[in-house]
Formats: C-alpha cells, structure tokens, sequence
C-alpha cells in the first residue's frame, strides 16, 4: 500500500497579515492588533501580528493586557476583506491540485492530500511544502507555516507543535518519529482535540503525557471516555483511519440552522424579547432563503455572569403542529418558550435559536386546521424580502422594531462573524481587483493531469 502524504498549510496571524498587507507593510516586523476600539478598552484583539507575540501578547488577548509600553497599529476588523483573500488563498491552490484533493479546515487553514501528486510533481512533501509557502508569500505576501503527515492527525500536529519553532515554518511527523518526540510532549492541550477539561480528566488518571495514554489499559480509558476513547488511544499512537476522501463524502443524518449573538450589554426581560423577535425574523429568513421548512425550534438564554449567582443557561425546545419556515408561526412558538422558561428578574446577555432536523419544503407536511395557503402567503412574502435585500442589502427593507434602542438587527447586518465586515471605511478590495497572479509555467496542465490519471 502506498504511504499517504498530507499538507496542511495555516497563515500565520492571518487577520493581521491581511492588514499589513493592505497597508504595504511587513507582516513579521510590524506590530498590529486587530480589534474593534469601538467596543472599549475590554474588546478581544482577534489576530496579533507575530512580531508582538515575540514581545509577550498573547493572542486572543483584551486590548487593556497589552503593556501599554508597546507601540502598536488597531486595525478594526473587516471580515469581508480577509474572505476575499481567504478566496484568493484557495484560488491558488487549485492552480496545483485538484479541489477533490484538498479540504478547507477553517478560514486560515486548509489540508491538502499530496499522495497523487508525488509522480506528477517529482517532488517530495518537504520540498512541495517549501514551494507553496513560497508561492503564497509571493503573490499574496502572505507568512505562512506547513506542517506534513503520513496522515491527516500528524500533519496537523506537526503544524501546531513543530512548524512554529522551525526555522523554515514546516514541521513533518510520521507514526514513528511522532512517538520518539512528542511522546513525553506537555502540556497535552497543545495536541489536536485535548481541551483542557479533557486533559485535567486525564490527569485525575494519573495520564500526563501522549506516552502515559498510549500504554493505559484500554478498559480504563473506555470507562472514562466512552467512544472517544478510541480516538485518544489511536492518536496516542499517532494514528488516524480518516482520509479526505472519506470526510468529502460524509453527509450528516439530519441537518440544523441556528443563529446566536452576545449582546452588546446586559438586557432586560423586555429588552430580551425585542432581540428575540428580530433573530426569529431573521432565522425564518434564512430557512427560506436554504427552502428548508422545520417542525422544531430550540431557544437558548444566557444570562449575565455580573450577577451574585450565576445562573445556569436557561431554554427549551417547542415542537410546531407541522413543518414550517414561516416567520409568525416560529415567533409564536419561540415567544411562548421565552415567556415560559426565562426569569424576567435576570440580564440577558446571550441569545441561541435552532431550527431542528430541517427537512426540504417539497416534504412539508399541510395541517387540516391550518389555512390552506398562509404559509404560502407568507413564505412568498420572506422571499420578496430575500430579493429585495440581495439588490439593495440587507437594510434596504426592517421593520419598525428594528430601530427600537435594544435591537441590534441593523449593525449584525453589517456584520460577519458578529465582526465588522468593512471595518471603517465602505468597500473592500474585490477579488477582480487583486493583484494578478502568475502561474509558473511547470505547474501548467498539473491538476487537470492528476485528475486524467485517476
């Protein structure tokens, strides 16, 4: 059987590279945060430039832990720019593989399966490695780390724990030199889904180190874990079954929509429902815009933590008569459980909604003591809003509640990730305005040739 080789590429602090980028200067030398000072001194910086984690920034650090002895840039965030070069960023990698071959881990990360490659290219996985983050800093200007794998668990351990201290940004394990180095590695929340809950239960089993799990009675493990023991003990061992292809083709049983925000401050019982109202809105807009009806709905309702006691989120879940995505009917339902289950004597501080087990409107089931065509009605309405919203945006059309001094509709429309999408300023870079990018002329006909050879 022919070993398998896999990439995983990361931007370093991309967020902040995308704005030193923007402003022509030097990702690794220039000090930047990214944070929205608008929110005050207490915001998360979401990306901090390498260059200040030399000096001791730690990321995802409040702008107040900063030593106020350092002079650094606050970029506010645009999260539609950093989409835009996140595009660009896949762009060029499909100028050497095949989009079959390669798996987006999140915005700033992306696996790619070399094994078919290794003929086509006559390179081996170091020197593929070296050329992309070469290619990537090239045309992009973009610092990036690489880390290789005989399977898709060590590349992305080689990344997290070895590329970061390598001169050349790239770390590669196989099975074996995953055990002669990292076996005795600590802490063991720097390994791939050990959390800290999960590491200090294995320290209540006296297990500190890859090692320790790797030769623990299995049973032992299993009583602790359940399944998942079965994942810790495989990586233990630096294995993993999993292959692209196997998570490309996998397809969940059944399928939610949900939507969540942190208030911007804590809200009363009264000022929780005017949110509430405009998420529902929101979610039912969504589910028609997917043409996806549900028949259940799960609130969530995070309270403040500045109270004497902290309350324990509080919710539940509403079972609808039939399957709908109509607005009114979810609101009903959704209002009844909030009025229900929430304690009017506490702040709000966070709202969860999900649409559970959504299922395809050709399946919709029709009630005998609903209105024939009210759903009809009203989904043919959401949709003339959908459109109306794609032409002009997503505040050409609100309703009146939405300028209440509680809703908060208006700015998340402006947003992404619950972030700026364009920062200060109106327009971002489109992609047909990036730079042009070269191809190299040994790369030409590559993928196409990767994908006749399979």
């Amino acid at each position: 059987m022919t070993e398998r080789s896999y990439l995983i590429i990361d931007l370093k602090s991309f967020y902040a590279s995308c704005e030193c980028v923007m402003r022509g200067l030097d990702p690794m030398t220039t000090d930047l945060v990214v944070a929205d000072e608008e929110r005050g001194r207490g915001t998360i910086c979401l990306a901090v430039s390498p260059s200040l984690k030399a000096k001791g920034v730690r990321n995802r650090c409040r702008l107040f832990e900063i030593p106020p002895h350092l002079h650094y840039i606050t970029a506010t965030p645009r999260m539609q720019l950093y989409l835009n070069y996140a595009a660009e960023i896949y762009s060029l990698y499909l100028d050497y593989f095949s989009k079959e071959d390669l798996f987006v881990y999140s915005v700033d990360e992306a696996f790619i399966d070399l094994t078919g490659y290794r003929m086509i290219y006559k390179r081996t996985p170091r020197e593929t490695a070296k050329f992309l983050l070469r290619e990537i800093e090239r045309r992009l200007g973009f610092p990036a780390t690489c880390g290789i794998g005989t399977n898709l668990y060590l590349a992305k351990i080689a990344l997290d724990i070895q590329a970061k201290h390598a001169p050349d940004r790239i770390g590669a394990l196989d099975e074996q030199t995953f055990r002669q180095t990292l076996w005795h590695h600590q802490p063991l929340t720097d390994f791939w889904r050990i959390g800290p809950g999960i590491a200090r239960r294995l320290q209540r089993l006296g297990l500190r180190d890859m090692g320790a799990i790797a030769h623990a009675p299995f049973r032992k493990l299993r009583q602790a874990f359940g399944i998942d023991a079965c994942i810790l003990y495989d990586h233990a061992w630096g294995r993993e079954p999993t292959t692209l292809a196997e998570i490309r083709a996998y397809r969940p049983a059944t399928h939610s929509v949900a939507t969540s925000q942190i208030l911007p401050r804590d809200y009363t019982f009264q000022e929780g429902r005017i949110a509430l109202i405009e998420m529902v809105d929101q979610l039912a807009l969504d589910l028609t815009a997917r043409r996806v009806v549900t028949k259940s709905v799960t609130l969530g309702i995070g309270f403040s933590r500045r109270q004497d006691l902290p309350l324990p989120p509080s919710g539940g879940t509403a079972r609808l008569p039939e399957s709908t995505n109509a607005s009114s009917r979810l609101t009903a339902a959704l209002l009844d459980l909030y009025q229900a289950d929430v304690s009017p004597a506490h702040s709000i501080r966070r709202i969860c909604l999900t649409a559970n087990d959504v299922e395809p409107e050709a399946v919709q089931e029709i009630s005998l003591f609903a209105p024939a065509n009210g759903d009809v009605r009203e989904r043919a309405r959401q949709r003339s809003i959908l459109n109306i919203q794609a032409k002009h945006g997503k505040n050409a059309l609100l309703r009146g509640t939405d300028y209440l001094e509680a809703a908060t509709r208006r700015e998340r429309n402006e947003q992404i990730g619950g972030h700026k999408a364009y920062g200060d300023q109106e327009t971002v870079l489109p992609r047909k305005d990036f730079p042009a990018v070269r191809r190299p002329a040994w790369t030409a006909g590559a993928a196409a040739e990767k994908r006749t050879r399979a």
